[in-house]
């Protein structure tokens, strides 16, 4: 269970085991220390990649604060914040030690619009959304990842809306369904090595 889940607990307990990595993007870049029991310690995920690529090619969001849901060490928000400067940016995960490392590199790069804070899943989220960005954490089981898209309706201001990301044999179609389901839309953005990525809207 440990070895699955460990990136979902809240305080792992592998020994540390700090890294460096650099990840760029066409407009800009992040250096960012990693760490035994967080997700993807050794390179950005490609579904984040991925994800991160395609929100960077959004125009139409409506006014608001942007949320990375499960934001692990950060990739993710720490790209919306440098990306929309002009917006707060909220990084939110279970995992203490990833929020750590969310922080610390927050500081690192010089990003002054993010805030890092607790949350399981959408516990300690007070706040609506123009947009939530998350990479669901698979092996934390079915139940987590359909409360990650099912409850994001809850916390998006009208027009707002929820890019996921998700493996196809990981459970794409039912998370199709389900945000369909939730939101009376959902569209395939981008298909690219097995992953897609989601996009449902708050119809005003």
């Amino acid at each position: 269970m440990m070895t699955n889940q460990m990136y979902f607990a809240q305080q792992p307990e592998a020994a540390h085991d700090r890294q460096q990595i650099n990840f760029s993007w066409p407009r800009g870049s992040l250096n960012l220390t990693t760490d035994a029991g967080v997700f993807s310690k050794h390179r950005v995920d490609y579904g984040s990649a991925v994800l991160i690529k395609q929100a960077g090619e959004l125009t139409d969001l409506p006014a608001g604060k942007i949320l990375d849901l499960g934001c692990g060490y950060g990739p993710i928000g720490l790209f919306a914040a440098k990306n929309w400067p002009d917006r707060q940016v909220d990084l939110t995960d279970i995992n203490e030690r990833a929020l750590a490392l969310a922080k610390h590199n927050q500081t690192a790069n010089g990003i002054k619009n993010a805030n890092v804070f607790a949350s399981n899943i959408y516990e300690q989220i007070e706040d609506s959304y123009a947009l939530i960005l998350t990479n669901p954490p698979i092996r934390a089981g079915k139940e987590v990842v359909s409360a990650i898209l099912a409850e994001a309706k809850n916390h998006l201001v009208a027009n707002g809306q929820i890019l996921c990301v998700i493996q196809k044999k990981q459970g794409e179609p039912s998370a199709k369904r389900l945000l369909t389901q939730t939101f009376g839309n959902c569209q395939i953005l981008k298909r690219d090595k097995g992953y897609y990525v989601l996009q449902s809207r708050v119809l005003a």
